[in-house]
């Protein structure tokens, strides 16, 4: 099986497992699969459509729109893509709402790391209501009911979290916490149930507490505990209830400006919810841009490649021919399969390319054929920089130098310089660095003392 087959026969695959968990809810468990299947063929329409939806089932809108557009980009003919992008903006107002209940998420989060549990609550409530299938909102509320002591209520937010994605990792941790909770409430209730007596009477149960000496003592203390507990009673009203009474009062103006404070924040987002749109999907054309041209890039040097290997496979073709082929393939593009052939061709066609072109570089500069050693010595730089311990840069400066290319004969006169300054070649180099810079300052000073002739010819010309 040929590279391409096995990228496209993986990607396939995982696209298969995450179609497999996204039937089944678990949407965890498909992305996961599907970002693998991108990861061997990034233009699998049909994978990246998929994974797009799943984001959109666990209201993840924003990055469901990423996914669409990317494959828009990559397919603008006969994808399906078009219609979800075209759904999702017909509905501005359903748009704007999912904005704004991202916003609003935000700014739980902050509540929750300035300890406002409370306002966080009140919030995500709004949130969830608004955005029903956001599942971070839904996640968020359960953590706070848990951290709360509100354990129906966690219990409730826990499934709906759990209907939304079923493979969750987060969901299933608050799940576990919450079935242990419910141990202890078990394990405190069946303590309470040894601390009473059962006993029938007709077709009545009826429950009450153990026999106990402090029972028994009581009905001795029956007319002290009347005084004590109007003297309690006295003691509640006067330091709780009054005070109770302000709380009160206090709470419903804390609770109004809350509500004050949230519809000013709820007209701010209102107002900057268009731009935040336009901003992002102005970040996601440009994402899109760089995805594209790194796919292109990748898909072009996997077919230079797998050219090549069938070239040097069939044996039929010079090592020239496919070491120039070679020479355009970008290796870091390639996945680890890939860079591994690429060496292997390499290390085997590169040194008899080398030598080829050396010799057709050196017989084109004997000739003074300097464009024809140029294409040669520059073959012979990209495959191998420091052939003959540098002469081959050296011999390219020569050949630019011979074609009237004086800066990038200096450049390469540089190298030898600077990357091997030991060789036979490192001398004479600097030499000619030094011939090109004096060439260059006085054609400078040349070009100066002209346009003073000229200007004083001028002159003359205009006296007469």
């Amino acid at each position: 099986m040929d590279y391409t087959k096995k990228i496209v026969y993986q990607s396939n695959y995982w696209y298969n497992d995450g179609l497999r968990k996204a039937q089944i809810r678990d949407m965890s468990g498909a992305i996961v699969s599907l970002r693998r299947s991108l990861q061997f063929n990034r233009e699998n329409i049909a994978a990246r459509n998929l994974l797009g939806l799943v984001y959109y089932g666990i209201g993840e809108v924003p990055e469901a729109l990423v996914e669409w557009i990317i494959s828009k980009n990559l397919r603008s003919y006969n994808n399906i893509a078009d219609y979800y992008i075209n759904t999702v903006q017909a509905s501005a107002k359903e748009l704007e709402t999912i904005n704004l209940a991202i916003k609003k998420y935000n700014q739980c989060l902050g509540y929750c790391q300035q300890n406002g549990e409370d306002l966080a609550i009140i919030q995500l409530k709004q949130v969830v209501a608004s955005h029903p299938s956001f599942l971070k909102a839904h996640q968020l509320l359960a953590l706070l009911y848990l951290h709360t002591g509100q354990y129906t209520r966690a219990r409730q937010m826990v499934r709906q979290a759990r209907k939304l994605d079923t493979g969750n990792e987060l969901t299933l941790k608050y799940m576990h916490e919450l079935t242990h909770q419910r141990g202890k409430q078990r394990r405190r209730a069946g303590k309470k149930k040894e601390d009473a007596v059962e006993y029938s009477l007709g077709n009545e149960t009826i429950i009450q507490p153990k026999h106990s000496r402090v029972k028994a003592m009581a009905s001795h203390l029956a007319v002290a505990n009347i005084f004590i507990g109007a003297a309690i009673g006295a003691a509640v009203i006067w330091f709780l209830v009054a005070p109770a009474a302000n709380q009160s009062e206090t709470d419903r103006l804390n609770n109004q400006m809350r509500d004050y404070s949230e519809q000013i924040k709820t007209l701010e987002a209102q107002v900057s919810a268009q731009t935040r749109t336009l901003d992002n999907y102005r970040a996601s054309g440009e994402e899109v841009e760089a995805d594209t041209n790194q796919a292109q890039t990748t898909r072009d040097s996997y077919e230079s490649l797998m050219t090549v290997s069938e070239q040097y496979n069939s044996g039929e073709y010079s090592y020239t021919t496919m070491a120039d082929s070679l020479i355009g393939i970008n290796r870091d593009s390639l996945g680890e399969s890939g860079q591994s052939r690429y060496d292997e061709l390499t290390d085997a066609i590169y040194p008899s390319a080398c030598e080829t072109n050396f010799s057709t570089g050196t017989e084109a500069l004997n000739a003074g054929n300097y464009q024809g050693a140029v294409d040669a010595f520059y073959k012979v730089v990209r495959m191998n920089a420091g052939y003959n311990n540098g002469q081959a840069l050296f011999n390219l400066a020569q050949a630019y130098r011979g074609n009237g290319d004086n800066e990038n004969a200096i450049t390469y006169f540089q190298r030898v310089v600077d990357e091997y300054a030991d060789s036979d070649y490192a001398e004479e180099a600097q030499t000619n660095l030094d011939s090109l810079s004096s060439a260059a300052d006085s054609s400078s000073s040349d070009d100066g003392s002209t346009d003073s002739s000229s200007s004083g010819d001028s002159s003359s010309n205009e006296g007469q």
